[in-house]
């Protein structure tokens, strides 16, 4: 199966599993989407992540995280920048989610990081998702 969007694949996967209080949602790798990953377990999203070969293909596991009352750490994703258009933002433009609850996800040319570290190395990128 073709995916046209993988990263909105991957937010719709994080999602469904916490609304069905799963503890580990499996999808497709790919660089990318590691990179997302590592932000959500740095930030205190999700406890962890692995990569594994499932018959020549690899997969990647996230292990979602939620609080003593089995509600989930991550209350909501948005997928900003898709496809068919695309958002960005310069250094100054950097956008705040939730007035700083929440956080952004952006590719830039140093790479995948949150809307903080864009901010504090004065750069922007494309806009890939908001995360609270």
């Amino acid at each position: 199966m073709v995916l046209t969007d993988p990263i909105a694949d991957m937010l719709t996967r994080i999602r469904n599993a916490n609304m069905a209080e799963k503890h580990v949602v499996g999808m497709p790798h790919s660089k990318m989407k590691s990179e997302i990953a590592r932000i959500l377990k740095a930030e205190g999203f999700i406890k962890d992540y692995t990569m594994e070969n499932d018959g020549g293909k690899s997969v990647l596991n996230v292990f979602l995280k939620y609080t003593t009352d089995r509600e989930p750490v991550i209350q909501g994703l948005r997928r900003i920048s898709k496809p068919s258009c695309r958002k960005y933002a310069n250094s100054e433009e950097v956008p705040r989610v939730l007035g700083g609850i929440g956080m952004a996800i952006l590719s830039t040319s140093s790479g995948v990081m949150t809307d903080v570290e864009a901010r504090e190395k004065k750069i922007g990128g494309e806009v890939l998702c908001y995360v609270w």
